[in-house]
């Protein structure tokens, strides 16, 4: 295999949701916790390929058939909500980086995340070849365009790609796409598995 690691970003590097954020959000839209979640889901892929977040949380409320009393408040608590990193991960990034592995970053993710991460997390950001953002290339995981962009961004195949997920559907899509692709488990597991990956190739 060819030296190129490929990672997802939430759930993988960065934190998912915590519990106190995610009911802080669902306070703020005022409106029964289980409906709320399947709206949010359910409308969030065109958000990820660049939708704009007002036209996304216009979507969610009217899938739910009500009205958001405050948009901006959901907006600035949803972003928070997703600006948090493992930093154990961080770790493992430097140190695969100043090993000479080729690293590169897959993620979904809605347009008004992204400066916030590159202000906040420039340093270990700074250590990928290719960053690939759904909300920039206009398609999100798990379609298979996604990860072929992500491949030519890292001037390579997907077939010389190795890649984390958290996510089992975007691993098995990224598979099908010619990747080897796991199910991210721990930090230890990319270590290990990294040592597979050929150095200088």
């Amino acid at each position: 295999m060819a030296n190129v690691i490929v990672f997802d970003l939430y759930g993988v590097i960065a934190r998912v949701q915590s519990p106190a954020a995610r009911r802080r959000i669902v306070e703020l839209a005022g409106v029964p916790e289980e409906p709320f979640w399947e709206a949010y889901w359910a409308c969030r892929p065109p958000y990820d390929a660049g939708q704009d977040g007002a036209a996304y949380w216009g979507a969610v409320a009217e899938r739910l058939g009500t009205g958001f009393a405050d948009v901006p408040a959901l907006i600035d608590a949803d972003l928070d909500s997703w600006c948090h990193v493992d930093p154990e991960m961080v770790e493992v990034v430097h140190e695969l980086a100043n090993r000479g592995h080729r690293l590169g970053l897959l993620s979904n993710i809605i347009h008004e995340l992204v400066p916030i991460w590159e202000t906040r997390h420039g340093d270990w950001l700074g250590r990928f070849a290719a960053l690939t953002y759904s909300c920039r290339i206009g398609v999100a995981k798990p379609e298979r365009r996604a990860y072929e962009i992500c491949a030519e961004r890292m001037g390579t195949t997907p077939e010389d790609v190795l890649f984390f997920d958290d996510n089992e559907a975007n691993v098995l899509a990224a598979r099908e796409a010619g990747m080897a692709a796991e199910v991210f488990e721990s930090p230890d597991q990319v270590r290990t598995l990294a040592q597979g990956v050929a150095l200088g190739s």
